[in-house]
């Protein structure tokens, strides 16, 4: 039996996966639906596993594990998303993930990935490690992107959602100036002119899931 974490925004795949994996065995020690709570719920409940949806409303997952590594924390984080991506694996992979399963792959996969990384091992399925092929092999005409700090992707992700630097604020606890001036910086990071061709770009190279 695993301790398994659930952080997807959805409740209704929350319910179905808590579903299927306690009917498999493992006990759900808590569900999340954002990344304020999931962390330090989940350390506190002692999961073993976490898994990770990627695209949770105006946040990211990538988010959590960015978090889950700065704590140095021992739950191992599954993603378990749509995006297929290859830079979103290789990302995930960057951030710590041990293991990324796609939303189609089915049950026996999911359950075989929660296997793997509970006894210390790393999931990447078939289809997924030639995604991380594509990644590895892909031109390196974005490295821009790889100088985006943390902050930076999470105001991106915010921005293509279309909230406002007064809304991005509230939710970071900054003001809408300070908002703005990182918006400018990562404008000018990436080379684009005015929000339009930010979000653009950030849909299009899958720095966000859209």
């Amino acid at each position: 039996m695993t301790r398994i974490y659930l952080v997807d925004d959805q409740a209704i795949l929350r319910d179905g996966l808590q579903a299927l994996l306690e009917s498999a065995g493992h006990e759900v020690v808590g569900t999340a639906s954002e990344p304020t709570q999931a962390v330090a719920e989940a350390q506190q409940r002692q999961a073993q596993v976490m898994l990770l949806d990627l695209g949770l409303g105006e946040r990211s997952g990538f988010e959590v594990l960015h978090e889950l590594r700065r704590r140095d924390a021992t739950v191992r984080a599954v993603v378990l998303t749509m995006s297929e991506q290859p830079r979103h694996v290789a990302e995930a992979v960057r951030l710590g993930a041990s293991g990324y399963v796609l939303k189609d792959a089915g049950a026996a996969e999911l359950l075989q990935a929660i296997d793997a990384v509970a006894a210390g091992r790393r999931f990447f399925g078939p289809q997924v490690a030639d995604l991380a092929l594509q990644a590895l092999t892909a031109p390196t005409t974005d490295d821009a992107f790889a100088t985006l700090s943390p902050r930076e992707r999470q105001i991106i992700t915010m921005v293509v959602n279309g909230l406002s630097s007064a809304a991005i604020g509230v939710q970071l606890h900054l003001s809408p100036k300070t908002v703005d001036t990182y918006r400018s910086r990562i404008m000018a990071k990436l080379g684009v002119h005015g929000v339009t061709g930010l979000v653009r770009l950030a849909v299009r190279e899958g720095l966000v899931e859209k």
